[in-house]
C-alpha cells in the first residue's frame, strides 16, 4: 500500500502538487488522469524519491519512503515511461537485465529471467532477446520497456503514459496485454495518461487531478455515474454510456455459434441462404460467407477474407467492438483467443443491451 500525506511539491511560485492525501490499494491500477501541468508525472517521482517534497510524507507499507535507502526503493518500483528509453547500444536482452545486473542476480537467473519477461510480454526471446531498439516497431519497443520495468520482479510498477507515443491500433493491443499481465502479477501499479477512455478500462481506481490537487478519486463507475463537481462533470463529457462500454470485456458477451470450415465449402450449395463464418482446420478464423455470391461459380469464391484486425480477441472491449461495428458496416464480429481460434460471435444487440444497462444503472 502507498500513502500520500498531505504531500505538496513547489517550484518557485509553481505549486506541482498542493496538499496531495491519497491511498493506493496493494495490487490495484490507480490511473492518474488530468490536464498538462496538472501533477500527475511529480505524483510518481515523489514516490520512487526522484523528486523530494516540499511538505508530506509519503509511506510506503507503512514506512517513510526517506528512512528507506535508494538502491532498496528503486528495486522495489518498476518505471515505465512513453518513449520507452531503451539504451539504443544495448540489445533487448541487455536492457532488460539493467536492473537485474546491478542488483548482482547470477548470469543463470537474467538469462532466465529475460526468457520469462519476453514470454510474458508476448515477445519470442528467440526471435527478440538479440534484437537492438532500432530494429523495433513502437508497440515492440514499449513491450520491452514494460518488460524491463518488471525485471527484478518489484511490488511496484510506475507507469507514465507507457502507451502514450503509439498509434491507436498497438495501444489498444498494449492495453490488452497489459490487463493480462496484470491478472498474473498483481503488482500495484500507478499510471498515468490523458486519455479518459484508457483511464476507464484499464483502472481499478481513478484519480482526475488539476492544478497540483486531486479532485476526485474513484471507481471508474462512480466518476461516470456521479462526478464530484462541475470539473469532473466537464471532464467526463456527455457520453458516459459510451466510456462505460469500455469497462465491458467482448468475452463476457460472446456467444457459441455455428461455423464451417472452409475445407467443406465445396459442399455449400446455392440453397445456403444464411450467413456463415469460416473456419479453418484447427477452428482458426478465416472469414464468413457471402450468401449472395453462391451459385455464381466456384463456391470459395463467396468466401471473404477479411483484414487482420477484424476479428476481436476476448479481452477486448465494447467499446472497441462497437468502433469496428461502425468502421465496416456489420452487425456482428467474430471473437478469437490468443491463438486466434474462433470462439464465437459478438454482436451490435449486445453493444446495445449494455449501454442500454448502463444508462439505467
Amino acid at each position: 500500500m502507498i500513502e500520500l500525506l498531505d504531500v505538496s511539491k513547489d517550484y518557485g511560485t509553481t505549486h506541482a502538487l498542493r496538499g496531495v492525501s491519497i491511498t493506493i490499494p496493494r495490487g490495484q491500477v490507480t490511473v492518474l488522469i488530468g490536464p498538462s501541468g496538472c501533477g500527475k508525472t511529480t505524483f510518481l517521482r515523489v514516490i520512487n524519491r526522484l523528486v523530494t517534497p516540499t511538505a508530506g510524507k509519503v509511506l510506503i507499507d507503512g514506512q517513510d519512503n526517506t528512512g528507506i535507502k535508494s538502491e532498496d526503493l528503486r528495486r522495489g518500483i518498476g518505471y515505465a515511461i512513453q518513449g520507452v528509453g531503451l539504451f539504443p547500444h544495448w540489445t533487448v536482452a541487455g536492457n532488460i537485465a539493467t536492473v537485474p545486473k546491478l542488483i548482482g542476480w547470477q548470469r543463470e537467473r537474467i538469462e532466465k529471467r529475460v526468457r520469462e519477461l519476453l514470454e510474458l510480454v508476448g515477445l519470442s526471446p528467440k526471435d527478440y532477446a538479440n534484437r537492438y531498439p532500432a530494429e523495433l516497431s513502437g508497440g515492440q519497443a514499449q513491450r520491452v520497456g514494460v518488460a524491463r520495468a518488471l525485471a527484478a520482479d518489484p511490488p511496484i510498477l510506475l507507469m507514465d503514459e507507457p502507451f502514450g507515443a503509439v498509434d491507436p491500433l498497438t495501444r489498444i493491443r498494449l492495453q490488452n496485454e497489459f490487463m493480462r499481465i496484470q491478472s498474473r502479477l498483481k503488482k500495484t501499479v500507478i499510471f498515468v495518461t490523458h486519455d479518459l477512455e484508457e483511464a476507464i478500462r484499464l483502472a481499478d481506481r481513478i484519480a482526475i487531478m488539476a492544478a497540483g490537487e486531486i479532485v476526485q478519486y474513484d471507481t471508474p463507475e462512480n466518476i461516470l455515474s456521479k462526478p464530484a463537481n462541475k470539473y469532473v462533470h466537464d471532464f467526463v463529457g456527455t457520453d458516459r454510456a459510451l466510456k462505460r462500454l469500455s469497462r465491458f470485456k467482448v468475452a463476457d458477451f460472446v456467444k457459441q455459434t455455428s461455423a464451417i470450415r472452409l475445407s467443406d465449402i465445396d459442399k455449400i450449395t446455392a440453397q445456403a441462404n444464411r450467413f456463415s463464418w469460416i473456419i479453418g482446420d484447427r477452428g482458426e478464423f478465416k472469414g464468413w460467407l457471402d450468401e449472395t455470391m453462391l451459385g455464381a461459380g466456384n463456391p470459395s469464391d463467396a468466401v471473404v477474407i477479411p483484414q487482420d484486425d477484424f476479428a476481436l480477441p476476448r479481452d477486448a472491449s465494447l467499446r472497441q467492438a462497437l468502433s469496428i461495428m461502425l468502421g465496416q458496416g456489420v452487425r456482428a464480429l467474430p471473437v478469437v483467443d490468443e491463438s486466434g481460434i474462433f470462439l464465437g460471435e459478438v454482436t451490435l444487440a449486445d453493444v446495445e443491451k449494455a449501454t442500454t444497462d448502463s444508462k439505467a444503472a
